[in-house]
């Protein structure tokens, strides 16, 4: 494998406690590390790794060939996750891990407009082959729409003022052309660019990422097997409250037993090694008969 090193990669094995026979699910593929991870301790066992990006499961499968006995790759999203299961020929899995973050392969890409550190086109789309661009929110979207978003979920309390500026310098043409109409719109006042929660917020809209773990959390409890454990890394409060909320409804009505009272953090160790997972939160749960 490349040199990729997983979000909690020791927790979250320790947490679906890996059976070496079992079926897996990653939801999230990514660059590979959680999937190639969990195949190690595999012997006649399967991983089923998911991903909507198509050029990170390209990268997944070359970073896990070695365990391509063991791994099964499939170009799905959260809200067709069941589907795809059945597809790969299982009804029930005895586990399923999904970090929620952004890859750095996906934030460092120019072309593919996440991020402002360089420019390029905005597009956000982790699927590429459907959905609306980000260049296509910000320049056709209503100014009280952008406002809404910005500030849902961004968390931006100057939404207001940042949607305002954006209307007028109307059309905005690339990354860097938006992450300056922003600065401009509302200043520097920490360590974050300006613009951090702006794009936070456009990416989410883009990919429906809400709604996509709704229909995650929801797939979930129906996929595992009684026993089998339910792990989630997520990166941005929106996230983890969702999640929280999850668990406690299935622990409440019997479906489920909560094993992480409070969220796993990363260790002081591996924020230094890797600070963009100094956000992550760990949270899992074991289904019930």
């Amino acid at each position: 494998m490349s040199t990729h090193f997983p979000v909690m990669r020791a927790e979250a094995l320790e947490y679906l406690a890996i059976q070496p026979e079992g079926v897996y699910v990653d939801a999230t593929a990514g660059l590979g590390g959680h999937t190639g991870e969990i195949a190690r301790r595999l012997t006649n066992g399967k991983v089923l790794s998911f991903d909507r990006d198509a050029e990170s499961l390209d990268l997944a499968r070359q970073n896990t060939k070695e365990f391509a006995a063991r791994v099964q790759f499939y170009h799905t999203s959260f809200s067709r996750i069941a589907e795809a299961v059945e597809n790969c020929g299982f009804q029930k899995v005895d586990g399923l891990l999904a970090d929620l973050g952004v890859s750095r392969f996906q934030l460092t890409g120019g072309p593919r407009g996440f991020s402002f550190m360089t420019d390029g086109p905005l597009d956000m789309r982790m699927d590429q082959s459907q959905g609306v661009t980000a260049e296509e929110l910000v320049n056709r979207s209503a100014e009280t729409a952008l406002a809404d978003w910005i500030y849902q979920l961004g968390e931006e309390r100057r939404a207001r003022k940042i949607a305002r500026a954006i209307v007028r310098a109307r059309p905005i043409r690339s990354t860097l052309h938006l992450a300056g109409v922003v600065e401009r719109a509302v200043h520097r006042t920490g360590r974050l660019h300006p613009a951090t929660q702006t794009f936070m917020a456009l990416r989410l809209v883009v990919n429906q990422e809400q709604q996509e773990l709704d229909a995650l959390l929801e797939a979930a409890p129906e996929l595992v097997k009684p026993g089998g454990r339910v792990v989630i890394i997520s990166f941005m409060s929106l996230e983890d409250r969702k999640v929280k909320e999850k668990f406690r409804e299935l622990a409440h009505f019997g479906r489920a037993r909560i094993l992480t009272k409070r969220p796993l953090e990363p260790s002081e160790e591996e924020t230094r090694g890797n600070p963009p997972s100094r956000s992550a939160k760990l949270r899992a749960l074991e289904m019930v008969e």
